[in-house]
């Protein structure tokens, strides 16, 4: 028996598919199983890329200390005041969306002054990736619906995915 079990129920992440709606911003306190910590040395333009450019919300914040922002559940960032060098920490953080909201994302940034392209990965997702002005690279990232004809479904067989099986994959 496998130890790993279909829990997609505890994410709020929908299914891909034409008819796939992004869950509503999450408002809700809950203890957060993760999150990532960015460190700013301006925290309020920091703020407002977050909210303006990647469509983060405040939940709350210390003044000039600390902002904690929130998209869908689990979907947490704090934004930490830094003395000195908060530049390009080599961060890489990625957040799930659904394939309508990339133009959404693509338009926001285009708002507060930033070009960015989706790009379709071999993994089939359509992504969008940014550079806040932190120097956190950010990827905005939409699975796309699975065909297993499509050069995609074919990589993704070719890794034991989509073969309706694990395949051995799993120990």
């Amino acid at each position: 028996m496998s130890e790993f079990y279909d829990a997609f129920e505890t994410s709020p992440v929908p299914p891909p598919g034409p008819d796939a709606v992004a869950p509503p911003l999450f408002r809700g306190i809950y203890g957060m199983p993760m999150f990532v910590t960015v460190p700013t040395r301006d925290l309020a333009a920091s703020v407002d890329f977050w909210t303006r450019g990647l469509g983060f919300f405040e939940l709350f914040g210390i003044p000039g200390q600390m902002v904690h922002l929130r998209r869908w559940a689990f979907q947490d960032v704090l934004l930490v005041t830094a003395d000195g060098d908060a530049g390009a920490s080599g961060t890489s953080v990625s957040f799930a969306c659904v394939l309508d909201q990339v133009p959404e994302i693509v338009a926001a940034l285009r708002d507060v002054g930033v070009e960015a392209v989706p790009n379709d990965s071999p993994w089939n997702t359509r992504d969008v990736e940014v550079r806040t002005p932190e120097g956190t690279r950010v990827i905005f990232t939409a699975a796309k619906v699975f065909d297993p004809e499509s050069t995609e479904g074919r990589n993704l067989r070719r890794v034991g995915i989509g073969n309706g099986d694990d395949n051995g994959h799993h120990e």
